[in-house]
């Protein structure tokens, strides 16, 4: 991190040492005043670990990740790196990288000398600058452009020489707060899969990523917390968070799944349990416990529900399929897929599936099946923590 000249030796020795450490929050709470930012969060990320912290604008993701940078002080709980409590020490004493949305590089120095500024300031030697910097953007792919200055590289190019000062002083962890959100969605896209490249050419680097794009965390994040008004309400790893979401929010939020509200709940001997939507009877996994005669929802991906065109075949014997009928709400052409909305029961339920050279129109019936297999019944009520 940036910092006065007062405060280079007592950081100097962090210039040469590596070490891979992780993240630990341990009660952590932020006030401003008698507004609570962020309350009682719990979190451990694993050395070498990518975890990415989602949520809506003021859910705390960001606070959450300034407090483990040292600009703003907790109210309450501890904050640690590896074995060291950093919860009251300064920014330029935590052994931090930091990557913000807009870049920070100094206009009037070249590449080379924004990319060596951290290194200067904890009073690195002339032959350490020498080695780490060609180093740093030589990862990042941005080897050659060493003596340009940030006016004369695009945005995406801008943030690969942030990432690479970030590096250069060999942090233990990386923390990057909306890194992309200034790109537009190629280059993002391009920026995603150079990220995930530079993570694999440094396993041991520690990163906390702050998004609100749910793309950005599935593709990079081992595993997504999910935060809401201050509170991580999700945690897991992206792929069981996303297919077996713990409460509606978290559905919702993370790729937009379809959630029906079902009433009776009636457990089955190999982990589901059937559960009664308007009078009609639906099978999914019963991943979180939920007891008998439980509310709940039922939670279905658009691109798990098959399209059945013209009327509705009964279903074979011993096929296990949810099947539901409503009427056609809209339908949008994406190019690579169309989105369906039907109305079913007055809850609209969205349907993707691959272009359709004759697409159902608005007002008409249709049916749709999913697999038992692609449902997860997710409980009413929202825990934190």
């Amino acid at each position: 991190m940036e910092r006065g000249p007062q405060q280079r030796a007592s950081a100097a020795p962090s210039v040469i040492a590596h070490e891979a450490s992780g993240i630990g929050f341990e009660g952590v709470s932020v006030a401003y005043g008698s507004q609570t930012i962020l309350e009682s969060l719990t979190l451990s990320v694993k050395p070498g670990e990518i975890v990415a912290l989602i949520g809506p604008s003021g859910s705390g993701k960001t606070t959450a990740l300034r407090a483990v940078a040292g600009f703003v002080q907790p109210s309450a709980g501890r904050i640690t790196i590896g074995n060291r409590d950093v919860t009251r020490l300064p920014p330029y004493a935590r052994n931090i990288g930091m990557v913000v949305q807009n870049y920070a590089l100094f206009p009037h120095m070249r590449v080379e000398d924004n990319v060596a500024f951290g290194l200067r300031a904890r009073g690195a030697g002339a032959e350490v600058i020498r080695e780490r910097v060609p180093e740093c953007l030589g990862l990042v792919g941005m080897a050659k452009y060493a003596k340009r200055y940030p006016r004369e590289l695009s945005g995406g190019q801008q943030q690969r020489v942030a990432i690479a000062r970030a590096l250069a002083i060999r942090p233990q962890v990386l923390l990057l707060d909306e890194p992309l959100s200034a790109l537009d969605a190629q280059i993002r896209r391009s920026m995603l899969d150079e990220l995930a490249k530079l993570h694999r050419s440094l396993p041991s680097l520690t990163v906390l990523y702050v998004t609100h794009d749910q793309t950005e965390a599935l593709t990079l994040a081992n595993h997504i917390g999910i935060m809401r008004d201050g509170h991580l309400v999700a945690y897991g790893d992206a792929q069981g968070l996303y297919r077996r979401p713990p409460n509606r929010f978290a559905a919702e939020f993370l790729g937009r799944a379809n959630v029906l509200p079902a009433q009776q709940l009636e457990p089955m001997a190999d982990g589901r349990a059937r559960v009664r939507f308007h009078g009609q009877l639906l099978e999914g996994g019963n991943h979180h416990g939920l007891a008998a005669g439980a509310a709940c929802f039922v939670c279905v991906r658009p691109h798990d529900l098959q399209f059945v065109p013209g009327a509705a075949e009964p279903l074979a014997d011993g096929q296990r399929l949810n099947q539901l009928t409503g009427v056609v709400v809209s339908v949008q052409w994406l190019g690579e897929m169309h989105s369906i909305v039907l109305d079913v029961e007055g809850e609209m339920l969205r349907l993707t599936c691959s272009p359709l050279a004759q697409p159902p129109e608005p007002g008409t019936s249709l049916t749709v099946r999913f697999d038992p297999a692609d449902v997860t019944l997710v409980p009413e009520g929202e825990r934190h923590g």
